[in-house]
């Protein structure tokens, strides 16, 4: 008896569990629509054999690269070009992160009232409505074409990217110890160097450090707007048909980028783990 109990139990289940094959069918027929949509606004009638060719050049560029553009050390070479292009990716990252910290605190739900921390929000939303390249053109015609305009760049869309992420962490820390800092009668800023800070700096640690590897691949790309980097030497080599220089360029991003994504990581995660 108990076994035939268990068994009607187990197939009264069985027939009671939800239908999923509809939410699946219906999943499956609006992605189909989705791409056959996006498929009508794109055109391959433009790809001809000259474009082929170019990809072709550009990939035996890079494993045949200019070794005169390697091994020179003028500004023309590419060690300084690509450390021009570092150079603006860190000095955005650490002017970024300075004022993206205080904007961060003033826009926590949890530490200021709701107006102050509403204004904040309006303040990095719009910062973070505008693209890279908006920034990089509106500086260009301010300071004119160079290095400074790269890093003016990166720090105003670094802030955006990290006091989002930092609201995000501020937000998620124990309470439970600011609470006791405000039973002992602590200020907001006793609040935040002793209760808030301790807990914080791991997580800013490890957000400046992924924003940092994100604005290397952003500062060499500015450079094609004239915000200085490697970005503008390369699109003048592929221009000239330069095919090994295009190839010398390309493969030393390729390396800066692989180095400071292995190091990157590898801080993260023992910011993370400890280990």
């Amino acid at each position: 008896m108990i076994m035939t109990a268990k068994k009607l139990t187990v197939a009264q289940q069985l027939k009671n569990q939800p239908v999923y094959w509809p939410k699946v069918v219906i999943s499956i027929l609006a992605l189909l629509l989705v791409i056959y949509l996006g498929t009508q606004t794109i055109e391959l009638k433009n790809v001809n054999q000259k474009g082929l060719e170019i990809a072709i050049n550009i990939m035996k560029g890079i494993f045949q690269p200019s070794l005169a553009l390697i091994t020179d050390m003028s500004k023309s070479g590419l060690a300084y070009m690509l450390l021009e292009t570092i150079a603006i990716a860190f000095l955005g990252t650490i002017v970024g992160m300075t004022l993206a910290l205080p904007l961060a605190f003033i826009s926590s739900r949890t530490i200021t009232p709701k107006m102050i921390s509403r204004s904040g929000l309006l303040i990095i939303s719009i910062i973070r409505a505008f693209p890279s390249f908006m920034y990089g053109i509106m500086f260009i015609k301010v300071t004119g074409p160079g290095p400074f305009a790269g890093v003016l760049t990166m720090s105003v869309t670094s802030i955006g990217m990290l006091s989002k992420l930092m609201i995000e962490a501020i937000e998620d820390l124990d309470h439970g110890i600011i609470e006791a800092l405000d039973a002992a009668g602590c200020s907001t800023i006793q609040k935040i160097r002793y209760g808030i800070i301790p807990q914080l700096s791991s997580n800013i640690i490890s957000i400046v450090i992924y924003r940092f590897d994100v604005n290397i691949k952003q500062a060499s790309i500015l450079g094609i707007v004239g915000a200085g980097g490697i970005g503008a030497s390369l699109i003048f080599a592929i221009s000239g048909m330069r095919w090994k220089e295009v190839g010398a360029m390309l493969l030393g991003l390729i390396i800066v980028v692989l180095i400071f994504e292995f190091i990157s990581t590898k801080l993260r995660s023992k910011l993370a783990t400890g280990e």
